[in-house]
């Protein structure tokens, strides 16, 4: 007879744990506007360990919503300089996502909409085959933006069907489509569409019919041209040809010059000169890419610590000891530069508490509601130094335990904040956090646009940012607008002799850039008013030719 097996004779298996797979998700980066990318597509980009990229979706705009350490693979050309085919493509997908540990995610940026002329498909199946988890999110077609972005609504009460035609199939049949009603979209690269163009007039569409050509729909750089689809061959190889990578036909191409809304933007095509940081601009830039324009950062001052630490290291102490009363920071610079050195000493935010923290504006107070400190005092008018000191309080004996300020600052700031609260009582502790030099000199071909006319406007948003921009490259051509951010700003411009005409109304970057906006939207309304063409400021260079629109 068989004798039970004893409870410790008995096999015990552990439970399989199962590995997390590698997901790929194929996200629709949409046409051009990197504002169209779609928030679960941003999302994935946040979470991604590798980003496969096709030719157009090489763009910082999207891009920096990656993890700086994100590794980023060209699935657009290869290694010779050849065009993949789809299934190279799919190749490089899985070969990319297979160098991943457990649970990696590779996100497939794909221009437009992944479903749409793009080979998804063939990657989808070579992923599948491969054993990956595949997610797919849709991205705004270019078949449906790129019209909308040159004016031209696809659909009214007498045009009521939308034909999508990719133009890169070799051989396709263009007499199915001479008499097509409705609106037509054809995509592809500029040859392509230049034989879509051919064909559609071989095949008996009539010569008159308006067409609509788009390069670059979507961006800041978007131009269209409308013409007759039998005088389209002369947009195409005029003085300033047209490079269209889409193109409209149909009945409400007529309605273009009432819908045209992204071209009529206030700044659209103008091209605006930045000098600022690259880190301090970004929001100008947004602002600025909202009104049509073309932003270019040129960094005209450099941000350094200061020669000796010292002085920092025993206001921080100070700090942390109890020595002052008030903190008050009168840059986004300074913000940075306390904090970089309190991390450092191995400090965070909870070292000011018991502390009143000032903030000289709304950027300043940002950055020190991101570090987890929400300042007491910001100007409730002007947002400056002199904005600042009206809305300090006095220094009162009863109230204020401690009467000593400490103002990390940079080396060459003004001693106006320093002196107003020395007479209202207060010690001052001007330190220097940050020191400022003068950047090095932009690139020639910078140098030359700027001296020459090719700039539109420049903003300056301080008086160094003006002298440090002449020193460095030069004086702004007079016909490029100038625009200032506040009275000081102004004066320093009309010193090194420069004609401002945009003054902001207060002192804010970003307002500075909506006065630009409303001085363009201006001299627009004067050109309609006059029957003129509307024309930018570098098209008014004697040496200068207006390009088509």
């Amino acid at each position: 007879m068989t004798r039970p097996r004893q409870p410790s004779e008995q096999t015990v298996h552990s439970p399989s744990v199962p590995q997390s797979p590698v997901r790929v998700a194929f996200v629709g980066s949409g046409p051009g506007d990197p504002g169209l990318l779609t928030l679960r597509g941003r999302d994935l980009l946040a979470a991604a360990d590798v980003v496969v990229l096709d030719r157009i979706a090489r763009d910082d705009d999207v891009l920096r919503h990656a993890r700086p350490d994100v590794q980023i693979v060209d699935a657009g050309q290869g290694e010779q300089g050849q065009e993949l085919t789809h299934a190279m493509r799919a190749k490089v997908v899985v070969r990319a996502a297979a160098a991943l540990a457990e649970g990696g995610l590779l996100v497939r940026l794909m221009d437009g909409d992944p479903a749409t002329f793009n080979g998804l498909v063939e990657e989808v199946r070579a992923c599948r085959k491969a054993g990956l988890s595949v997610d797919v999110v849709p991205g705004v077609p270019t078949v449906t933006a790129v019209p909308t972005y040159a004016g031209v609504p696809l659909t009214s009460k007498q045009v009521t069907s939308i034909s999508a035609v990719s133009s890169d199939s070799r051989g396709r049949d263009w007499a199915r489509y001479a008499d097509l009603e409705g609106s037509i979209v054809i995509t592809g690269a500029p040859e392509q569409i230049r034989r879509a163009l051919t064909g559609l007039l071989q095949a008996g569409r009539p010569r008159d019919e308006q067409v609509v050509l788009v390069e670059q729909g979507t961006t800041v750089a978007q131009r269209s041209v409308t013409t007759a689809l039998g005088d389209a061959a002369d947009a195409l190889e005029g003085e300033e040809p047209i490079r269209p990578t889409v193109v409209v036909v149909s009945p409400n191409v007529a309605m273009r010059e009432e819908f045209s809304w992204y071209e009529n933007k206030p700044l659209f095509g103008w091209r605006v000169l930045v000098p600022r940081t690259q880190a301090q601009a970004g929001p100008m830039v947004d602002r600025l890419a909202a009104f049509g324009a073309v932003a270019e950062v040129v960094p005209t001052i450099a941000v350094e610590p200061p020669r000796t630490p010292q002085q920092m290291e025993r206001a921080i102490k100070g700090l942390v000891t109890g020595r002052y009363e008030w903190v008050g920071f009168t840059s986004l610079n300074a913000v940075r530069a306390v904090r970089e050195r309190f991390e450092q000493l191995g400090l965070d935010a909870r070292a000011f508490a018991g502390l009143k923290v000032a903030a000289v504006g709304g950027v300043t107070a940002t950055a020190l509601r991101d570090w987890g400190i929400n300042p007491d005092l910001v100007p409730s008018g002007e947002q400056s130094a002199a904005g600042l000191l009206a809305d300090w309080p006095e220094f009162d004996e009863v109230l204020d335990p401690i009467n000593r300020v400490l103002l990390p600052r940079a080396d060459i700031a003004t001693d106006t904040l320093v002196a107003g609260l020395r007479e209202m009582g207060w010690e001052v502790d001007d330190v220097t956090a940050y020191r400022t030099v003068r950047a090095a000199p932009p690139a020639a071909s910078i140098r030359d646009a700027i001296k020459g006319g090719g700039y539109d406007a420049v903003l300056f948003t301080s008086s160094s940012t003006v002298r440090n921009l002449v020193g460095i490259a030069g004086k702004p051509h007079p016909a490029t607008v100038v625009a200032c951010i506040g009275p000081a700003t102004a004066k320093t411009a009309q010193e090194h002799g420069l004609r401002v005409d945009v003054l902001a109304p207060e002192a804010s970057a970003l307002r500075l850039v909506d006065a630009l906006a409303g001085h363009g939207l201006g001299l627009a309304l004067a050109a309609r008013e006059a029957d003129q063409a509307v024309q930018r400021p570098s098209d008014k260079r004697p040496t200068s030719r207006r390009r088509a629109r």
